[in-house]
């Protein structure tokens, strides 16, 4: 229940690895999804079913029911959870599954993993706006020394070229604002933007460079889902750099993010 509230929405599947990472054995999957079937019976949780892209079977979502915060808040556990968060549209909740995947990723596969945040709230300064970075942010330590990593997710839904543009503005206002401790943030994060497949991050790239929202103060980054699934997260990342006048997709290693 608390894996739930945390992250609002959840696949069975992520829920046993959150729950491996913890050091709690669900003894196997069949057996997690036994006791998940029980807490939807009893109202705490709501599923849902989703057909993978690739269409090979389907997948269940997880998220509270209103019994699920009764009983949270009864063991003083700080539930934000209200009806409308379970008819929220699903490119968002998408958008919240692909954020665990990579936090997942993180979790199990980078040496210097320090802590993760789910929803970080980050403030664009002078429009006053709050918003969310979609994927979440993780924080990597080594050496004594941190950097965090900050994951918006693009989705090719209705309008997603619009809504890549309005984010990214917030995005570049954050970082031309920055100080050390805004959004909880001691240093200036790296952004990543988490994309579909590989043509969607030149298709993302090239709606910022058209829109002239590129953000100065950092590089750039780019990943995909699928790359989230290498054994190693080392050269997961991608950067598009000017050669000779054209943009050029390169792949970035970076073994801070080794095992």
């Amino acid at each position: 229940m608390e894996l739930v509230n945390e992250f609002e929405f959840i696949t069975s599947r992520q829920l046993y690895q959150m729950l491996e990472i913890k050091g709690i054995d669900p003894k196997s999957q069949d057996k997690l999804n036994n006791k998940l079937d029980q807490l939807v019976k009893s109202k705490i949780l709501t599923r849902y079913y989703f057909t993978s892209d690739e269409g090979k079977g389907i997948y269940r979502i997880y998220c509270l029911e209103k019994m699920g915060k009764y009983l949270l808040n009864s063991k003083e556990i700080e539930c934000k959870w209200q009806p409308s968060d379970n008819t929220k549209p699903v490119p968002m909740i998408k958008k919240r599954l692909a954020g665990n995947q990579t936090l997942i990723a993180y979790l199990r596969k980078v040496k210097a993993f320090d802590s993760y945040v789910v929803k970080p709230a980050i403030t664009a300064k002078i429009l006053g706006k709050l918003f969310k970075a979609t994927g979440g942010s993780v924080k990597l330590t080594k050496g004594g020394k941190s950097i965090q990593f900050i994951f918006e997710v693009i989705r090719r839904e209705d309008d997603w070229q619009k809504k890549i543009i309005e984010k990214m503005r917030l995005y570049k206002e954050f970082y031309e604002n920055f100080i050390p401790g805004d959004s909880g943030f001691s240093g200036m994060p790296q952004l990543i933007l988490i994309c579909e497949d590989e043509r969607h991050m030149a298709e993302s790239f090239k709606e910022i460079i058209k829109n002239q929202i590129e953000i100065p103060q950092i590089k750039l980054y780019f990943t995909t889902d699928l790359r989230q699934n290498k054994e190693t997260l080392e050269d997961t990342l991608v950067e598009f750099k000017l050669v000779d006048g054209k943009y050029r997709m390169e792949n970035i290693e970076l073994k801070l993010l080794g095992m």
